[in-house]
C-alpha cells in the first residue's frame, strides 16, 4: 500500500467527531426569514442603505480591489479619511487601516514588542492576541482573568518593555475588563497597555466612540487599541489607535501591515459611512446595551445560567459540547440563529451558547428569542 502522508488526518476527524467538536461551513442565503442573534452586527448597519450605497461607490470610484499593499499602491484618499475620523471619534492622535481586526492585533503585538521584552496576556484573550504573542518572540506571561493585581504582580517582576494586552469586552461571555485599574498598573510599571476593542467599539462610550472612552483613557499617551470595523460598523478590516509615533511605528515595522494587500476600498468606503452614521444616530450604542440587558434578564428570569453582559454579547451555559450544538441546531430549527462556542474556542467544560444583541432587533423578536432559546434548552 502507498504511503499517504495524510492519513493522521482520519484520525483527528474521528477524535473531534467523538468529543463533537466537528465544525462545518453553513453559507447562509443573501436573504432569510431566521432572526439573526449570532453575528456581530450590534448596530444592524451591514445592510443599512447608506452603508452598501458607499460600498457600492467606492468600488466603482476606486476599484473592486485595494491594488497592493499600503506602502506600493494599496492607500487611497478614502483610507487617510478613514483612518482621521477613526482616531477623531476615538480619542486618539492616529490611526492605521488594516485588512482585519485580527491582522491588527498581530500587527501591534509583534511591532511593539520584541525577544527582550514581557508580554502580559489575560488568559480570556481572543485568539489573534494570542497568536500575536506566539509570533512576538517576546516572553509571555498569562494571568489569571480580568486581575490586575496579577499584573502587577507580573510586572514587577520584569526588568525592560513590557506590554499588557486585553480584551475590552472579552468574545466568549461579554464580560469587559478592569480598564482603569489596568492602566494604573501599567503606568506605575512604566508598561504599556494595548486593548482589543473589538466589542466595544459602537457599543460602550459615549455614542459608541469604545471602551477607553467611557474609561476615561482614550487618548493616554501609554494606551494603544486595536479594532474591527466588521463589528458595530458592519463592514470588513481593522485598525490600529494610539499615539502618532506609535502608528508611525507600526507603519515601518508591523509585518501584516507592510507586506498584506491594503483593505478593499468597498470595505472602506462602508465603514466609513457606518462611523458618520453613527455619529448622527448615537443613540443605537445605548439601545444595543438595551437589547443586550433585556435578553439577560429574560432568559435568567427563565431560569437559564447567563452571564449579565457588559456590552452586546449574551453568554448561555450548556452542560457539554454536544449539548450546546444540538441546543444551537434546534433553535435553528425554531427561527433563531445562535452562536455555538465549544472548545478549542473556550476552556473544556464550559461551552455555551453565545447571544448578540443588535440595535434593530425589536421586542417582539427578543421575546421570540427568549422563549425559543428556553424552550430548546437541553436537560442539564
Amino acid at each position: 500500500m502507498p504511503f499517504d502522508p495524510f492519513d493522521w488526518i482520519d484520525a483527528e476527524a474521528c477524535r473531534r467527531a467523538d468529543a463533537g467538536l466537528v465544525r462545518t461551513l453553513r453559507p447562509r442565503p443573501a436573504a432569510s426569514a431566521l432572526v439573526d442573534l449570532a453575528s456581530n452586527d450590534y448596530l444592524g448597519l451591514t445592510r443599512h442603505p447608506d452603508v452598501t450605497a458607499a460600498a457600492a461607490g467606492a468600488a466603482r470610484e476606486w476599484g473592486a480591489g485595494a491594488t497592493g499593499s499600503r506602502l506600493v499602491t494599496g492607500s487611497t484618499a478614502l483610507h487617510a479619511e478613514l483612518e482621521g475620523e477613526l482616531a477623531e471619534f476615538c480619542g486618539f492622535e492616529a490611526a492605521l487601516v488594516l485588512s482585519s481586526g485580527y491582522a491588527a492585533n498581530l500587527a501591534a503585538i509583534t511591532a511593539l514588542t520584541g525577544q527582550d521584552s514581557l508580554i502580559v496576556s489575560d488568559a480570556g484573550n481572543h485568539a489573534s492576541i494570542v497568536d500575536g504573542c506566539r509570533l512576538s518572540r517576546a516572553g509571555t506571561a498569562v494571568v489569571p482573568h480580568a486581575d490586575p493585581g496579577a499584573v502587577r504582580k507580573t510586572l514587577q517582576a520584569h526588568r525592560g518593555r513590557a506590554l499588557a494586552v486585553t480584551d475590552s469586552v472579552f468574545s466568549v461571555d461579554g464580560d469587559a475588563a478592569p480598564l482603569s485599574e489596568l492602566a494604573d498598573v501599567c503606568r506605575s510599571a512604566g508598561a504599556a497597555l494595548l486593548v482589543d476593542d473589538a466589542h466595544g467599539l459602537g457599543v460602550l462610550g459615549d455614542g459608541g466612540r469604545g471602551a477607553l472612552a467611557a474609561a476615561g483613557l482614550a487618548g493616554d499617551a501609554g494606551i494603544v487599541t486595536t479594532l474591527t470595523l466588521s463589528k458595530s460598523l458592519g463592514s470588513q478590516g481593522g485598525a490600529v489607535l494610539g499615539p502618532a509615533r506609535v502608528i508611525e511605528h507600526l507603519v515601518n515595522t508591523a509585518r501584516t501591515f507592510i507586506f498584506d494587500t491594503g483593505l478593499a476600498p468597498a470595505a472602506a468606503g462602508a465603514a466609513l459611512e457606518s462611523l458618520r452614521l453613527l455619529r448622527r444616530e448615537p443613540e443605537r450604542a445605548g439601545r444595543a446595551r438595551a437589547v443586550a440587558a433585556a435578553l439577560y434578564e429574560q432568559l435568567t428570569g427563565a431560569g437559564l445560567a447567563a452571564v449579565r453582559p457588559d456590552a452586546a454579547v449574551v453568554s448561555v451555559r450548556a452542560p457539554s459540547a454536544a449539548a450546546a450544538v444540538r441546543w444551537a441546531a434546534d433553535c435553528r430549527t425554531a427561527g433563531i440563529v445562535v452562536g455555538c462556542f465549544r472548545p478549542p474556542s473556550v476552556p473544556d467544560g464550559v461551552s455555551r451558547l453565545r447571544l448578540t444583541a443588535r440595535a434593530d432587533l425589536t421586542e417582539e423578536q427578543i421575546a421570540t428569542a427568549v422563549s425559543v432559546v428556553r424552550r430548546t434548552a437541553p436537560v442539564s
